[in-house]
């Protein structure tokens, strides 16, 4: 593998949610240190299933991984971190200021700017020569999928720019208390970052056109903040020997050889590598050790028929979902489970039946205008961009609070709006301002991947708590954004899962964080199963034949309904398809 010779200090995996990172990024790590290196693996995604790769716990602390000897793994836990990030600030004047003083400090940091803060600082730490990391030889970044790891990457030089230039202090006071110590933490975090002898970004990616567009698209602007080393490793690749026994897999094949042949231009350059599909779960050290194999592991032909598979479809919850008339539709769920498509086929339909539908997006890395391109009757298509949301709230502050301003609080409160705070506070503001149309139309929301829509709706349950608090018992009607998600008669909330390991264990996590916020998801999609089609492709079939265990988890022990949705032959792009989508029969395996 081109990305693993003469590998530097630092080496990011990242790319669109589902393409492979964290399984690229373990068995990397497991062959660094295989190769007699001390190797430190670790997790920046919010939502990180490293530690069900590898079937142990590990958390906020570093991590000897039992049976491979040199490694060790972290995951940076975001709101282990805002903990520890606010008794650091609070700790000391806890004391020595009055409650009520005190009590103001912990409200300004409970939000998610904290969260991103805190997480952040531990990740600026990693980069330094501190005495956490000076035992490694490599230290290896399984990171968020793009849209999140794009603006993570980008904070050191916002953070250090914003503390350059000096802060105000309307948005952002809380939080930012504790980032004047970490300067020099920062300038070195940047050096770091730059310097093509320490670190290496691999971009891993399918091999389809919108996911090597946007991986396209990362490389310009994490190029642009200087990570001048970069790979592309093209993940899931099925075999064309594959393509000779069956015509499901002979469409896959020559997609996949199509999407390689139109490969963006600035991508041409770039070292390549090519990972085969695997028939097996990339879970445990066994098939993490197989992973990186020259020589793929052929599946066995099975000539016997699988289990029938006997499940809904999409069509059944659409049938239920219109019976409303009106209401919020929210697909979560890992990145790359397919929830843009899913979120595009469930507004087509429901615009198909006459009901007014406005289909939107909260993922930085969405492209609902590729899956649906051209207008639809009675469907309305946004998307919630955080660079335009942030420009209008932060146009929109100057015009009425900077209105009453001299020059010089003026100039204090541009300051403040430079803060990379800001993005937070505009995102959930037009969050909310969608949430508010679903009372008279169907609101049909494609979340960004779990970790970042967590924070999200942190930032929902923060200000919640706020207002609550402000208003207390003086009767007051109040209604919040997140009392309309707890409340099922106006949200329904759709996990996308794939019928494997790893997303069914990640999207049970999230339904397990949602009921701790009082919201109770209500269905399950599996996306893309093989076993809700037939297939003579030996690879495939023992794909289909594994996923039999995850859809029946997911309608026994996780669901109270749950709808199974056929992997294409074709990409489901376009109103025809969408709907073909949305309506198809289950064939039997």
């Amino acid at each position: 593998m081109k990305f693993l010779d003469h590998p530097p200090r630092f080496l990011f995996f990242t790319g669109k949610g589902g393409v492979g990172k964290t399984s690229i990024a373990c068995a990397s790590a497991i062959e660094l240190a295989g190769s007699g290196k001390r190797v430190l693996l670790v997790s920046t995604d919010p939502a990180s299933n490293v530690a069900q790769v590898f079937g142990l716990a590990i958390g906020n602390a570093i991590t000897p991984i039992p049976g491979v000897p040199g490694l060790c793994a972290l995951e940076i836990d975001p709101q282990a971190s805002a903990q520890a990030y606010r008794d650091r600030i609070v700790g000391p004047v806890r004391s020595v200021l009055p409650p009520a003083v005190v009590q103001g400090i912990e409200e300004q940091l409970s939000g998610a700017c904290t969260t991103e803060i805190a997480a952040f600082d531990e990740f600026t730490a990693l980069l330094t020569d501190s005495p956490l990391t000076s035992e490694y030889d490599h230290i290896v970044f399984d990171t968020a999928p793009t849209g999140h790891t794009i603006r993570l990457l980008q904070l050191p030089g916002a953070w250090t720019g914003f503390l350059d230039e000096g802060k105000g202090d309307a948005s952002c006071l809380g939080p930012l208390a504790g980032l004047e110590k970490q300067r020099a933490q920062y300038k070195t975090a940047v050096d770091a970052l730059a310097d093509p002898v320490r670190t290496r970004l691999i971009l891993v990616s399918r091999a389809q056109q919108a996911t090597l567009r946007e991986v396209a698209r990362t490389h310009e602007e994490l190029a642009g903040v200087g990570f001048a080393q970069q790979h592309l490793v093209v993940n899931g690749v099925l075999p064309r020997p594959e393509a000779a026994v069956d015509g499901l897999a002979a469409s896959i094949v020559r997609r996949e050889e199509q999407a390689l042949a139109l490969i963006p231009p600035s991508l041409e350059a770039l070292p390549r590598d090519l990972i085969a599909l695997q028939p097996f779960n990339l879970v445990g050290l066994p098939a993490l050790r197989r992973l990186l194999e020259a020589e793929p592991e052929r599946a066995a032909r099975r000539e016997e028929r699988t289990t029938p598979l006997d499940a809904p479809g999409l069509s059944a919850l659409v049938d239920e979902i219109a019976e409303d008339g009106h209401g919020l539709v929210m697909l979560m769920g890992k990145g790359g489970v397919g929830k843009t498509t899913l979120a595009a086929a469930v507004a087509v339909e429901l615009a198909r039946r006459g009901l007014p539908v406005h289909l939107t997006t909260s993922d930085p890395a969405a492209h609902l205008a590729e899956t649906l391109p051209g207008a639809s009757e009675n469907l309305t298509v946004s998307r919630i961009d955080p660079r335009d949301e942030t420009a209008r709230y932060r146009q929109r502050v100057l015009e009425t609070r900077g209105a009453k301003l001299d020059a010089a609080g003026r100039a204090l409160l541009e300051e403040d709006l430079r803060s990379p705070c800001t993005e937070e506070i505009a995102v959930f503001q037009a969050f909310s301002r969608i949430l508010r149309e679903a009372g008279r139309k169907f609101v049909v929301m494609d979340t960004a991947p779990t970790g970042h829509t967590l924070l999200l709706l942190d930032a929902t349950g923060a200000y919640h708590r706020d207002v609550m608090r402000q208003t207390g018992d003086k009767g007051l009607h109040i209604r919040t954004p997140m009392m309309m998600l707890q409340d099922p008669r106006q949200t329904k909330i759709l996990l996308v899962t794939l019928a494997e390991t790893t997303p069914v264990l990640e999207a049970a996590s999230l339904q397990a964080d949602l009921r701790r916020a009082g919201i109770e998801p209500w269905a399950w999609v599996i996306n893309q199963s093989v076993a809700a089609v037939a297939t003579r492709s030996p690879l495939l079939r023992q794909r289909a034949h594994n996923e039999l265990r995850e859809v029946e988890a997911v309608a026994t022990r996780h669901a109270h309904r749950y709808a199974v949705v056929p992997l294409l032959k074709d990409e489901p792009i376009g109103a025809e398809r969408l709907l073909e989508l949305a309506g198809r029969a289950l064939a039997r395996v």
